[in-house]
């Protein structure tokens, strides 16, 4: 029997049944496997993937959608991936495309690296920003003058409000997924009031601090340090570059610059809500 041409290979949903596939197919172009992220993506996202005629993957991607369920308000797309065997024959334009057609008027986000690039440019992707990707040992100095604690369940309500407030749009299914998925969630108070939130989730060795929303530098300093101090294992975060700031400061407290990614849209100049507060996504992948 003749083995069918990539072009005739039909996209299909991925559901957690996928999820070693997922992970094979990162495995396979080089990065973790990052079977954790995986799974909260195809939990609260939605996965697409072309399977190869030799078994598992040929190509994948998720989108999480913000916003009304019935017409949301932006799409991120992450995780584009092609197995290496399959590489340069089109499949992950193909698979873009299909992500763009589906999502119709409704605005698309992702975060590219320099080698994903020029294909979201050739698709109609605009660069509207930067992410600063730095990992480290965090070193800590002094305490901060802010208070922070672990979040319980009835902060719940005041962060969901103070999320969508910041972020510009419903994220209720990522945000109330956050208990379970990350080793810590930590708020920000002021007064009795909530003023900023962070979690810190599990990916190979380190803990990855996102999201992390916060009032002022000052806060999102106090919320980093928060979880630092409660981890020995190195931390990671991708901050907005326009926050140099605390860019600035995370150096000095032993995290380094390791990837600058291209923050890209399609169908608007800028992403919603205040950037001003918004310092880190909860992931790349799902923005």
């Amino acid at each position: 029997m003749p083995t069918p041409s990539l072009d005739s290979l039909p996209i299909r949903r991925l559901t957690l049944r996928d999820l070693t596939a997922c992970a094979d197919l990162s495995e396979d172009r080089g990065w973790p496997r990052e079977e954790h992220k995986w799974g909260l993506l195809l939990v609260a996202g939605r996965g697409h993937g072309i399977d190869a005629p030799d078994g598992g993957l040929a190509a994948a991607c998720v989108v999480t959608e913000y916003g009304p369920r019935e017409q949301p308000s932006l799409t991120a797309v992450g995780m584009v991936l092609v197995a290496e065997r399959h590489s340069r024959q089109g499949l992950g334009r193909r698979l873009m495309r299909h992500v763009v057609e589906e999502a119709g008027t409704t605005p698309l986000t992702l975060y590219a690296t320099p080698l994903g690039r020029p294909l979201y440019e050739e698709l109609g992707f605009k660069v509207t920003g930067q992410a600063e990707m730095v990992r480290g040992h965090f070193v800590p100095s002094g305490r901060p003058d802010i208070l922070t604690r672990t979040a319980t369940a009835d902060d719940l309500p005041a962060i969901l409000r103070l999320d969508e407030e910041v972020f510009g749009m419903d994220r209720t299914h990522i945000v109330t997924r956050l208990p379970a998925f990350a080793d810590q969630l930590r708020v920000a108070e002021e007064a009795g009031r909530i003023i900023g939130y962070a979690a810190a989730w599990p990916n190979m060795d380190t803990h990855v601090v996102g999201p992390l929303i916060a009032r002022d530098t000052a806060t999102a300093q106090a919320l980093i340090a928060s979880l630092a101090a409660h981890t020995n294992r190195p931390l990671r975060t991708d901050i907005d570059v326009r926050h140099r700031e605390l860019l600035d400061w995370v150096r000095e407290h032993g995290l380094a610059p390791i990837a600058c990614n291209a923050v890209m849209t399609h169908g608007i100049t800028e992403l919603p809500g205040d950037w001003s507060r918004r310092f880190a996504p909860v992931t790349v992948a799902a923005a």
